[in-house]
This record gives structure tokens, sequence and C-alpha cells, in this order.
């Protein structure tokens, strides 16, 4: 397992949803990786297929630089994500396909800004719902 803030080239061998994916590093074992700063709409959630296939588009069987930060709650390793040069963060929120999951990153929250003016992606939904009010939503399920 790669250590806290350290940076990684990676094969990204699989996609989960619209912010995980799933890399094989050198010889090690596949690791499961969270897209950091953002939070896709879960699969069976309006806009889920589509922020999958983007982030499908973006990095599947691709090259990923990835500089960790550690580790969620779910254990997969948190990292910034670039694929063929693009932060995959930036690109999903620009496409109004993730929400950014945490204040404080100013380019992120102008690109989601640009993106609800514009009606992207999940932005086009009279009321859109966050993915994490879907997941408290359904927990039960």
């Amino acid at each position: 397992m790669p250590a806290a803030a350290s940076a990684l080239l990676c094969l990204v061998i699989a996609i989960g949803d619209g912010d995980s994916l799933t890399v094989r590093c050198g010889e090690h074992r596949p690791m499961r990786v969270r897209v950091a700063a953002i939070d896709a709409p879960e699969r069976r959630q309006a806009f889920g297929q589509r922020a999958r296939q983007n982030l499908a588009l973006l990095c599947f069987r691709q090259q990923a630089r990835l500089h960790t930060l550690g580790h969620d709650a779910y254990g997969r390793t948190l990292a910034h994500v670039r694929c063929s040069g693009q932060d995959v963060a930036a690109a999903q929120v620009r496409a109004g396909l993730a929400w950014v999951y945490r204040a404080g990153n100013r380019d992120l929250e102008q690109l989601e800004r640009h993106a609800r003016e514009s009606r992207a992606g999940l932005w086009s939904q009279k009321r859109p719902m966050a993915p994490w009010d879907y997941r408290r939503r359904h927990q039960r399920d």
C-alpha cells in the first residue's frame, strides 16, 4: 500500500462509478482508488451511469498519475488522479457529473458554479439529489 502523499504511476484496470476506479501499479496487487475532492452520483442514481462512462472515457486502460492522500472509510486509497494529463476531479465537475465534495477548492468550486449555470449534466435536472443524500435515503434498502 502506498504511503500518504506519495505519487504513483498506475494502469487503470476497472471503473467503479464516477469517482472510483481500480488500478495496478507495477507488480503490486490491484488497488481501489477514490478520486479526492468530488462525489459523483451513485450508479443507480440519475446520472450515475453517465458519470461512470465519462470516467471510463477519461481513464480506462490508460496510465493514471496518483497523488495519494491516505485512505477513506471503505479502505480505498484517496488520491488526486490525472489521466492523459487531465485532472479527473476537474473533468467530472466540469461535465456536470460530480459535486465538489468539500469546500475550499476554489478552482473546483468555480467549475461547479459554471456547470450549474450552464445546466451541464446532472445540473439539467430541476432538483438534483446529492449522492450523500441519496446514500442516506437508500442505506436501508
